[in-house]
């Protein structure tokens, strides 16, 4: 039976032959999951050179795929990005890391993110109407159980 069992595999994914043997940064991007105001529409969920390539036989051809944790294709994308260097104060190249890679990358695709509406709006501060006003509220007494229902409990447990 488990030989027949298939498994999930969405944190697969499709990537191009010629990228599976580069050493370019893989750059995982997010979307949709920041709350509130924030000048930023994506943000670099994870940037990494080791690749996890997974060969599957898809349409009689082996394809490479990309093993990477926790993707979402609703939230993710994924980009490939060789090395970025930049002049430091003594006009000398200095690599960038993957995380200043990846700020790039989300700012030359900012405006390519479509905007959903949530559900609900956030909110930013606490509204002015109650959700129950004094006048609704009635009295409520609490009494301590009796003698008679401890000993029921106790003697259920």
């Amino acid at each position: 039976m488990g030989l027949f069992r298939t498994k999930n595999h969405a944190h697969l994914v499709p990537i191009d032959p010629d990228n599976v043997r580069t050493k370019d940064w893989a750059i995982l991007l997010e979307a949709s999951t920041i709350v509130g105001p924030s000048p930023d529409r994506l943000r670099v969920a994870n940037t990494t050179q080791d690749k996890k390539i997974v060969w599957r036989l898809k349409s009689l051809r082996w394809q490479p795929f990309l093993a990477v944790d926790g993707y979402d294709p609703r939230i993710h994308v994924l980009y490939f990005c060789p090395q970025l260097y930049k002049l430091d104060s003594e006009s000398k190249l200095v690599p960038l890391a993957g995380e200043e890679i990846g700020r790039f990358v989300a700012q030359a695709v900012e405006g390519k993110v479509t905007s959903r509406r949530p559900w609900y709006e956030p909110l930013d501060k606490l509204p002015e109407d109650r959700i129950i006003s004094a006048e609704e509220v009635d009295t409520l007494v609490v009494e301590r159980p009796t003698k008679h229902s401890e000993r029921t409990s106790a003697a259920v447990a």
